[in-house]
């Protein structure tokens, strides 16, 4: 007969321990890493309103309204009812130093005033919108130091819609 060999299990205590140095390793190096980034992302939002309709809406008591038009040929600025000045287009491109010139002074003549309405054509790129909702929003106005600016607000409540 043959003879079998039984090993006897020795207890060498719980095998199953886990090692969490590498984690812990990789966990010194994340949060730092992640705490310095987060200063970096910040969300800018810039507040619009929609134009008023006199569509059951009680017209509101405003003795002026600025409204920039981006049309194809070019940009109109009027005062909801006549046009004020029409910026047309420079080699193709809308002339937005231009429309910055007509914008402060408008501001200049009407201080008080800080609403200000920019209406679209259809089919016209979105990034002009964005470029004429930052003109007609603020300018930058070069300081006493070398390269740097200053930025002043011209009409900061917009409202954005539709050219009629």
């Amino acid at each position: 007969m043959a003879r079998k060999h039984h090993y006897k299990r020795r207890n060498k205590g719980n095998t199953y321990d886990i090692d969490v140095t590498t984690f812990l390793n990789l966990m010194v190096v994340l949060i730092p890493f992640l705490l310095i980034t987060a200063v970096f992302s910040r969300l800018t939002i810039v507040e619009l309103d929609l134009p008023s309709n006199a569509n059951g809406a009680t017209p509101r008591q405003e003795s002026f309204r600025i409204e920039v038009i981006v049309r194809e040929p070019g940009i109109e600025i009027s005062n909801g009812t006549a046009i004020i000045a029409l910026v047309p287009k420079k080699d193709g491109d809308y002339d937005l130093d231009a429309l910055s010139e007509m914008m402060v002074a408008l501001k200049q003549e009407y201080p008080n005033i800080d609403a200000a309405s920019v209406l679209m054509e259809d089919y016209i790129p979105y990034d002009y919108l964005i470029q004429v909702m930052d003109i007609v929003r603020a300018v930058e106005v070069p300081t006493e130091v070398e390269n740097e600016y200053e930025l002043y607000a011209l009409f900061s409540e917009i409202s954005v819609g539709e050219a009629p």
